[in-house]
């Protein structure tokens, strides 16, 4: 009976259409599909939209990319739709100009995606330079026939500079200061005089102090070439309370380019020495001495008795491991409530772990975009699992309980998202240990995926155990201020 089963659910699988998803690369040079006539081509774009990401390139040293988005429009021509193409060109430099073919892998069959949606792809590449003015054109593919109207969507897109939370990360930014937190106080001592402290840059020589209201009202110049917290009395001629202080470091990367810090002068607080007791206050202090100092005995000797009694009639209990945090990430052809669930229970019950799945979070996902919220994950979590399916095809809607909203709205986007989003990490020995590949049966690594192969791999539940014993590797290493509390709802969401 059971064999039966599986061979139905195996038909009914084999009867759906897979989803489309994305393959970028290069392309230099008109597409080819330009040079041969169609009877149809696709429409234009829907939307198209720009913003910035960083990724990591090495310890310390980080690149920040375009993630270029787009939805296509919901119309019949979709399904003659086969690639979109996008290029970035830079303005007053033609030099900088590069074009990414997306193939999409399967043929569109509707016009929004089954869970109602729109269509929605995106692609994180193209490096940025700091305040520059982009131009990205994107057009769907085949092209519109020779003389006729080419239908495309295009934006512009200016870089910020190094103040921006994305940018100051760039390795230019960082060298003129970006990440440099100077901690500048300044406050009036008096009406003609301000102290000034910060701590100085581990690359600077000397450093400009400016304090400023309407005009300038006083300045000094600091020499110092070591990092270290320095002070600096400024002379002002009039009233300096609420007056700017403007600090300017000369660095050795940027020298007077260097990104400048403000701070605000306060008033001084006082912090005057007490004057001494006079002859005739010195009895009450001595009883104040001698009620301190019996209280104090006393406080010792009850703390005593209780440690004491504390010792001999209770057991010295055992510290629980920090809760491990763990982002699980898999394809579209798993079934959520069948082979998720069963694993995430797996996690929380007998691996001590908390789990984050996109499908528990689709409102923050929402909010953020899922470029931003894999990134974010990715740094919260202590351990990223690709959880792939086993060769046995799982009864998915009627064993799991199929009903509306357990169809795999996301995993499909986020899957080879978070593939080519954490690739990066897995030529760097530095952080290959945070990724775990866990197959559910007997099946091996093929297609796209290839690059998983470098990552310690899990067959369940042959190997439960020695995934377990890795999993309590991480839970050895943790503080004990990341403990939070485990999920205990079973497959409910958070």
């Amino acid at each position: 009976m059971l064999l039966v089963l599986l061979s139905l659910a195996a038909i009914c699988r084999s009867a759906l259409p897979r989803e489309p998803t994305i393959r970028c690369g290069p392309e230099t040079g008109p597409s080819p599909e330009w040079m041969v006539q169609h009877t149809l081509t696709p429409g234009d774009l829907r939307d198209l939209q720009v913003e910035l990401v960083k990724t990591s390139v090495a310890t310390e040293e980080f690149s920040i990319l375009m993630n270029i988005s787009w939805i296509l429009r919901a119309d019949a021509s979709i399904r003659f739709l086969k690639a979109t193409k996008i290029c970035v060109s830079g303005k007053n430099n033609m030099n900088l100009y590069s074009c990414v073919r997306c193939n999409y892998t399967e043929a569109f069959q509707s016009q929004t995606r089954p869970s109602g949606g729109k269509w929605t792809f995106s692609y994180v590449g193209f490096p940025v330079e700091l305040s520059t003015v982009y131009f990205i054109g994107a057009h769907n593919i085949p092209n519109a026939n020779m003389n006729e109207d080419s239908p495309s969507l295009s934006v512009t897109f200016t870089s910020p500079g190094c103040v921006n939370h994305v940018m100051k990360y760039k390795k230019q930014c960082v060298e003129a200061g970006s990440l440099w937190d100077p901690n500048i106080t300044a406050c009036r001592k008096n009406e003609s005089m301000v102290e000034v402290n910060f701590t100085t840059h581990p690359l600077g020589n000397s450093y400009m102090v400016l304090i400023r209201r309407d005009r300038r009202l006083g300045s000094s110049k600091v020499q110092e070439n070591k990092l270290t917290r320095t002070s600096v009395a400024i002379s002002v001629d009039e009233e300096s309370e609420g007056a700017i202080v403007e600090l300017t470091p000369y660095l050795y990367t940027c020298n007077s380019d260097c990104i400048r810090r403000k701070g605000t002068v306060v008033l001084c607080s006082e912090t005057g020495a007490p004057s001494p007791p006079d002859g005739n206050s010195w009895l009450p202090l001595l009883l104040v001495l001698l009620v301190a100092t019996w209280v104090l005995a006393v406080g010792i000797y009850l703390t005593w008795r209780q440690g004491r009694s504390t010792k001999t009639s209770f057991p010295v209990t055992t510290t629980l491991l920090p809760l491990v945090k763990v982002l699980v990430v898999y394809p579209s052809e798993i079934c959520f409530h069948h082979t998720v669930c069963s694993f995430t229970d797996f996690l929380q019950n007998d691996c001590r772990s908390e789990v984050i799945l996109e499908k528990w979070q689709k409102k923050k996902i929402a909010e953020m975009g899922p470029v931003q919220w894999l990134t974010a994950q990715k740094h919260a979590a202590d351990r990223v699992v690709f959880l792939l399916p086993s060769d046995v095809p799982t009864l998915c809607d009627s064993a799991c309980g199929h009903s509306e909203g357990s169809t795999r709205e996301n995993s499909q986007e986020l899957f080879p998202l978070a593939f080519n989003l954490f690739c990066s990490d897995f030529s760097s020995q530095t952080h290959l240990h945070k990724y775990l590949v866990v197959y559910l049966g007997g099946a091996d690594l093929k297609g796209d995926y290839n690059a998983l192969s470098v990552c310690p791999q899990y067959h369940l539940m042959k190997d439960a155990t020695a995934f377990h014993t890795e999993l309590l590797k991480t839970t050895q290493s943790l503080s004990m201020k990341k403990r939070s509390q485990a999920c205990h709802g079973g497959c409910s969401p958070w």
